[in-house]
């Protein structure tokens, strides 16, 4: 099993971005309201960028990097990059 760092647009256009082993279900919970107190208030959410590594610490560091990044930066990484892999259940 992978490890993601994940990218979600939220209902307002804001982005959030997170980390997970399982983006299918993830994105599951974050739509359920389960998930982070932020994408609560602002579902549905939508996955928009998925990045696959070997480990949890890759993909927390990628998360943080992620984060860094503003909202223009988002949605340009978003732009350029490809589909989103079926793995994400999307």
């Amino acid at each position: 099993m992978g490890n993601f760092a994940y990218i979600l647009e939220c209902s307002d256009g804001t982005f959030y971005c997170g980390w997970t082993n399982d983006p299918a279900h993830r994105l599951a919970v974050h739509n359920s309201g389960e998930g982070a107190k932020y994408t609560r208030a602002r579902r549905p959410v939508k996955l928009v960028h998925l990045e696959e590594f070997d480990t949890k610490k890759e993909a927390m560091q990628r998360e943080a990097a992620l984060k860094k990044l503003s909202h223009r930066e988002k949605a340009e990484l978003i732009r350029n990059c490809p589909e989103i892999s079926e793995v994400a259940g999307t």
